[in-house]
């Protein structure tokens, strides 16, 4: 089966079209808004609509393990008229001095890493670029929303692309693990909530789970 990376290559250019706006625009025009400015990071930018709340009062830097995700950030950021520094890295490997950013978002980012150890390393990667009291802003899958509890926790997430079907690896988190990786890897938890859509009472069923952090 294909890695993730060489899935997200293949189907970068049907991303673009067809999730060409952040799903999580009011989460982060929140954080947008709470934060003011600074230096921030995308950790798994994809094409780079997650910076758009930031383009005006932020200075940007950006980066996913996939090429063509990157040379369409390049595009989108073009498109939508602001400046980025982007680079294809590994979330587990971040090319950046300790203590760089004020801030960090990471959307949709984590559940795409396979194996506990580099889970817990990616986390600890974020934490260590981030400046002392930067926060960060995570989102992931949740294991407990309701299509997914006859399944495994890891699963693989069909995508169709030009008549050919691709599949993504997930790894589904629950609020309590999600809450004991993030403070072994050295981070204060100041929030964990459900996504700012999600409507029914039990937070523990929505689809996503976001976090906001602090080192």
């Amino acid at each position: 089966m294909a890695t993730n990376r060489d899935v997200f290559d293949q189907i970068a250019e049907s991303w673009y079209r067809l999730r060409h706006w952040s799903r999580f625009t009011r989460e982060l025009e929140d954080m947008a808004e709470t934060w003011h400015g600074g230096k921030l990071l995308n950790v798994g930018c994809a094409h780079g609509p997650d910076f758009l709340p930031f383009k005006d009062n932020f200075k940007l830097w950006g980066v996913d393990f996939s090429t063509q995700m990157v040379k369409l950030a390049q595009k989108y950021a073009a498109k939508f008229n602001f400046e980025v520094n982007l680079t294809v890295a590994d979330a587990l490997s971040l090319p950046y001095p300790d203590n760089t950013f004020d801030w960090a978002i990471a959307v949709a980012t984590y559940h795409h890493i396979r194996g506990d150890k580099q889970r817990q390393k990616a986390l600890q990667e974020l934490r260590r670029v981030l400046k002392p009291g930067g926060e960060a802003f995570v989102t992931v899958w949740n294991r407990w929303q309701p299509g997914f509890w006859l399944k495994s926790k890891q699963a693989n997430i069909a995508w169709k692309s030009r008549n050919k079907i691709l599949y993504r690896y997930y790894y589904l988190f629950s609020y309590p693990e999600l809450d004991r990786l993030l403070t072994k890897a050295g981070f204060e938890v100041l929030s964990m909530f459900p996504e700012k859509s999600y409507r029914f009472p039990i937070k523990l069923l929505s689809r996503n789970i976001c976090a906001l952090l602090k080192k």
